[in-house]
């Protein structure tokens, strides 16, 4: 009988230039899932991303530290315990301008895909 269920023991570990952390647990990259990615983050100290504007639905959740979103013209932080659900379509940067580390889930509907996530030339 096949298993309903799956423990993600060795998450894929996203290569990145900018010091941050990435371990996708279900995904595109680790499991071939496209329907939803769920990730542990650490983003160090001073690292921001460029503006985006995402073709999927991005909900983050702050296990400690803080994280600032800048949301069309709005800047947000939040701090550990606290989450936050953008809509797909919305023009937003991630960035941890703050003194220390900041480790967070990351949750996408649909997956995380470069081809979703629309980046911005800095």
């Amino acid at each position: 009988m096949k298993k309903k269920y799956t423990i993600q023991k060795s998450p894929f570990v996203v290569p990145t230039t900018d010091g941050k952390l990435i371990e996708e647990h279900f995904g595109l990259a680790s499991d071939k899932n496209q329907a939803i990615s769920i990730a542990h983050m650490i983003a160090p100290p001073h690292w921001k991303e460029p503006f985006q504007t995402p073709a999927f639905d991005e909900y983050t959740y702050i296990i400690r530290g803080k994280k600032q979103f800048i949301i069309e013209d709005e800047r947000v932080v939040l701090e550990s315990g606290q989450s936050i659900k953008i809509e797909k379509n919305t023009r937003v940067q991630y960035s941890n301008p703050f003194e220390e580390p900041c480790e967070y889930l990351a949750i996408c509907t649909p997956a995380f895909s470069m081809d979703l996530v629309n980046r911005e030339e800095e």
